[in-house]
């Protein structure tokens, strides 16, 4: 008979309102260079229409696409339509898509030509009659990184960027990832930055942020008198960060080969949760309180030791279209890594992320430490553990220690699981969705900041340079594993193994 069980969470409870209530999305046109690119059509648009289906836009808006293919605004609009129909999580609602569609127009362009600048101000200006935008301009560089500067520069050129203290028309800038290649680029990229915009216009996006799990981080730990006093050496033995993916690099093989998952994943996404994890209470939920402590989080992460660190690739990665003969390109990264500081001292954290994995798992596993075997034996008790559970289905659960019915004392595991879709009744939005509707409110609290990207890549790019100039065979690993057997040996060194993927 199994001594494991499970319980499912009851319905939760809301309050009685918001502790913080969330700003209206003001009126404005979104720009998007790079309307017909993949990103637009498998995330932005989708994203607007479901914020259209739950009544989230503001009254008076508008979407204008910029791209070099954008020359007719039909085609475009025929291709969203499609592109929603097929990445929409609810389903295609035409009454919908007929109130957006309208408000969909396209400027034909290269991001670096001062003539789409001219075409671009012309469109806006008509669209602020026609809608009612009050010259309130949110632009998405959905474009390659390379072309963020001359974006930029036209933008500026083109009095498209307002100051941030006038009274008026305002303007922000969301701006993908990567931001940046090394320390030295990112940088760079911010001093471009800084001379077009204030830092309260510059939007950094990481769509990690805007995971329904991750945002709930704050709650857990700092609403809840249960976690808080426990989370620290003295009680946790170690936690991890996992993000696994099953997906191949496929036709992505030039761009992917020249990024990796060191630079795709671990410098932002991976960072970004750990250091929601691990800091400090905040002294508001004001988003530069919040991103302080997130900060500080990062520049207490001790530089990694070259054996804490395992880079590999899936086999076969080699011959995928792209990708460079004799590629050093890792798909899979795990480290050990420490973090100097009063609370976490001597406390492992093991980070991994790959492609070609057993399954899509994203979570954060907490293990706390086990009680002592005084009473019950050496290895009669598992240890407690918590896990965020980020992707594919977002929840929590908590296992812990129960008798199992009967003569004796036979001790079993009991986890309670909760997702967010059964306990609120309610299925988690895109990410997507909550970042662009920050952006229009002007909320900045999840999304990255200056200082928090340059402290990441000033701890990241050490091991990943050293990597990059070695030579010798790359470790690999099988498609639809674990990841490479130098991981395991990795925290199996440490008296522990990795939580399963999937």
């Amino acid at each position: 008979m199994s001594n494991e069980a499970t319980i499912q969470v009851s319905k939760a409870e809301v309050g009685d309102g918001p502790c913080l209530e969330a700003k209206l999305a003001e009126p404005c046109a979104l720009v998007i260079f790079g309307i017909t690119g993949d990103l637009a059509s498998r995330k932005l648009i989708p994203a607007i229409y479901h914020l259209a289906v739950e009544g989230s836009l503001p009254e008076h808006f508008c979407v204008v696409g910029v791209s070099r293919s954008a020359k007719d605004v039909d085609a475009l609009r025929s291709k969203l339509r499609e592109a929603v129909k097929k990445h929409s999580r609810t389903g295609f609602d035409e009454a919908v898509w007929a109130t957006l569609e309208p408000r969909i127009e396209c400027v034909a362009g290269s991001g670096g030509d001062a003539e789409t600048y001219v075409r671009l101000e012309g469109m806006l200006a008509e669209l602020d009659t026609r809608h009612g935008l009050n010259g309130n301009r949110l632009f998405y560089l959905a474009v390659a990184p390379s072309i963020f500067p001359p974006i930029l520069n036209q933008l500026k050129a083109a009095n498209f960027i307002q100051c941030p203290d006038s009274v008026g028309p305002w303007s922000r800038v969301i701006v993908e990832k990567p931001f940046g290649f090394d320390l030295e680029t990112a940088q760079e990229l911010n001093r471009l930055v800084a001379e077009v915009l204030h830092e309260r216009q510059t939007y950094r996006i990481d769509h990690y942020l805007g995971k329904e799990t991750v945002q709930n981080l704050l709650v857990l730990r700092f609403a809840n008198s249960i976690f808080e006093p426990l989370w620290s050496r003295k009680y946790i033995d170690n936690i991890q960060v996992t993000a696994a993916e099953s997906l191949l690099v496929t036709n992505r093989g030039e761009f992917y080969d020249q990024t990796g998952v060191v630079r795709d994943i671990m410098q932002n996404h991976l960072l970004q949760i750990l250091a929601m994890v691990v800091m400090e209470p905040p002294v508001s939920l004001d988003g530069d309180d919040i991103r302080d402590q997130k900060v500080q989080a990062i520049r207490s992460l001790r530089p990694v030791e070259p054996e804490d660190v395992v880079l590999a690739q899936y086999e076969g990665y080699r011959d995928v279209d792209g990708v460079a003969d004799g590629s050093r390109t890792p798909t899979y990264v795990g480290l050990k890594v420490k973090i100097d500081n009063w609370r976490w001292h001597g406390v492992p954290f093991y980070l991994r992320a790959g492609k070609g994995l057993k399954a899509r798992d994203t979570e954060v596993a907490i293990t706390f430490r086990k009680v002592p075997s005084i009473l019950f034996g050496r290895g009669k008790v598992e240890a407690n553990q918590l896990i965020l559970q980020i992707q594919p289905d977002d929840g929590i659960s908590l296992s812990f220690a129960s008798k199992v019915p009967g003569d004796g004392v036979t001790i079993g595991t009991v986890t309670m699981d909760m997702t967010y879709a059964e306990a609120f009744e309610k299925k988690s939005g895109d990410a997507y969705e909550r970042l662009l509707l920050d952006a229009m409110r002007g909320d900045a609290t999840l999304f990255a900041r200056r200082d928090e990207v340059e402290e990441a890549w000033r701890w990241v790019d050490p091991f990943l340079k050293a990597w990059e100039g070695a030579s010798g065979e790359v470790p690999t690993y099988p498609v639809g594993s674990d990841g490479p057997q130098a991981a395991l040996d990795l925290i199996q060194r440490d008296d522990r193994t990795w939580r399963p993927i999937g």
